[in-house]
């Protein structure tokens, strides 16, 4: 039970009074529409006037602090106070119009102020204006596009919404975006008042020749002056595979020595691709029709593009190659680019000279003049340049020389006198030496045979021959035999015998000895007389 004042209990005193204070009483309480509205900025500063709310309610300054008056605030907050002393309505808590009433248009903040002895209620309402406290604020302060480079011009991409939590002018009003040739800003009003800005690309991209564009959002409010906020827009260009790899060359050149060793690297290849990721990695490779020699002769790293010998090179076989190479990137779908690597063998001194008789030797008659041909003989080195020139020689002490003929080609010829009961055959030896460094040789022997003449008489072993004969012996008895020597061969050498006709005491020899012509035994043709 509410506790009376002293007027209300002078008023129960007596029942007539009592009649009058309860009609009095439903009078005061049942004023419920506002009174007073004040209107106000929000933000004040604690302490700042609203107004007279004494005088606006037709009460004397001494009499609100006598009849105790005080503000209840349905708010729930106490925003404001009554200076007792001035009867002043006076802000006492910050006002931020956004915390009570969000973005509403209107913002009312109901008051109740209570009166006692005798007890009034009035309402009083203060409307709370929006001052341009909050600048335009994007959730993100920085955001990332990723668009295609194949996006055709014309495409929209939504961007995020400012929040401004002002109200009327003080709300967000307008978007700029920072210059840029390919990007352009449209501001699409999606209803209730709200807009949500969009990126449209104007102009075709192209991530090889720029990969991210930074841009600036930014959003205006009607404020005066207006107040705004900003977003970062990174672009990020997505690539798509459009670029070919590229080499450095499109044909190399490259010497290799014939004996250079397996496992050599003696070239490194390399591709660019302007793409990126999986389109912009290469992998290198030999060309579809590469034949499987060279397969199995060279590699490549598929990664570095650096090549390697995995096989035995020779000059005299193949002496340059020729390999397609092909770089192609991981995209979808794949894209190529070719080059071509010239390999060219340097050549080293690893074959000796060949000697080849062009003709087989022809046997030489002992009396063959000088320059008489005895074989013709070429000379091959598969090797180049000064390792494939070859001179071929003889020793000195053969009655033969070479005469070089056409190119590599030589004859063996006499240059002597040969004498064939001497040397009735002869093994030249031929040295064949290239230019090389170091110089190769190889030697052949040839076989030479001196052909018979009749150039040796028959010699007997002594030029006098004495022989004893018995007298009186008989008839048709051997006396002796003799034998002569021919130096030469075959028919050359067949020795017929004979006697030379004279005469003893006017009788022929003839008559008195007989001589065997194949074997040179000497016979009596009759009985010898001493005395005779």
């Amino acid at each position: 039970m509410k506790k009376l004042s002293l007027k209300e209990r002078t008023c129960l005193s007596d029942w007539r009074g009592l009649l009058q204070w309860l009609l009095c009483f439903c009078l005061s309480w049942n004023k419920t529409g506002a009174e007073i509205r004040y209107t106000v900025p929000e933000e004040l500063s604690l302490g700042s006037v609203v107004g007279n709310i004494a005088k606006d309610l037709g009460l004397e300054v001494s009499e609100i602090s006598f009849r105790e008056m005080r503000i209840a605030s349905v708010a729930g907050k106490q925003y404001f106070s009554v200076d007792l002393g001035k009867g002043e309505l006076v802000v006492s808590d910050r006002i931020d119009r956004e915390s009570l009433c969000g973005q509403s248009a209107s913002c009312l903040l109901p008051l109740e102020v209570i009166i006692e002895n005798p007890l009034q209620l009035h309402r009083v309402e203060v409307d709370i204006q929006d001052i341009n406290d909050n600048a335009p604020h994007f959730q993100s302060s920085e955001r990332t596009l990723k668009i295609a480079e194949s996006t055709a011009p014309g495409m929209r991409f939504s961007l995020e919404s400012a929040q401004d939590p002002d109200v009327g002018d003080n709300s967000l009003k307008s978007y700029t975006l920072s210059k840029n040739q390919h990007f352009s800003l449209k501001v699409k009003d999606i209803g209730d008042g709200r807009k949500v800005p969009e990126l449209v690309l104007e102009n075709a991209l192209d991530r090889e020749n720029k990969a991210a564009y930074q841009l600036l959002l930014t959003a205006l409010d009607g404020g005066s002056p207006a107040r705004s906020g900003t977003s970062q827009i990174t672009v990020v260009v997505l690539d798509i595979n459009d670029n070919n790899p590229v080499f450095e060359k499109s044909s190399y050149e490259v010497s290799l020595k014939e004996n250079s060793q397996q496992g050599t690297s003696f070239l490194t290849v390399e591709a660019k691709d302007l793409d990126d990721g999986p389109n912009g990695e290469i992998e290198y490779s030999f060309g579809d029709h590469t034949a499987q020699s060279i397969k199995t002769l060279f590699d490549i790293n598929p990664k570095t593009g650096e090549m390697y010998l995995n096989g035995m090179l020779d000059y005299e076989n193949t002496p340059s190659h020729r390999i397609e190479i092909i770089a192609k990137d991981k995209g979808m779908p794949e894209m190529e680019g070719q080059c071509s690597v010239q390999i060219d063998i340097i050549d080293v001194n690893d074959n000796p000279p060949q000697i080849t008789l062009t003709s087989t030797p022809s046997p030489v008659r002992e009396d063959a003049p000088k320059g008489t041909v005895v074989a013709l003989i070429s000379a091959r080195d598969p090797d180049s340049g000064d390792n494939g020139k070859v001179t071929l020689q003889i020793p000195p002490s053969y009655p033969f020389t070479l005469e070089p003929s056409i190119s590599s080609h030589y004859a063996l010829v006499t240059n002597g006198v040969l004498d064939r009961e001497m040397f009735p055959e002869y093994s030249i030896e031929i040295t064949a030496t290239d230019a090389g460094s170091p110089p190769l040789t190889s030697k052949k022997t040839i076989p030479v045979r001196i052909l018979d003449v009749n150039d040796n008489p028959p010699r007997f072993p002594d030029t006098a021959y004495t022989v004893y004969v018995n007298e009186n012996n008989t008839p048709g008895y051997i006396i002796c035999s003799v034998s002569a020597l021919d130096m030469d061969i075959g028919d050359n050498a067949k020795i017929s015998y004979s006697i030379l006709d004279s005469k003893v005491q006017d009788v022929s020899v003839s008559s008195y000895i007989y001589i065997n012509s194949d074997n040179g035994s000497i016979y009596s043709m009759h009985s010898f007389d001493y005395e005779n």
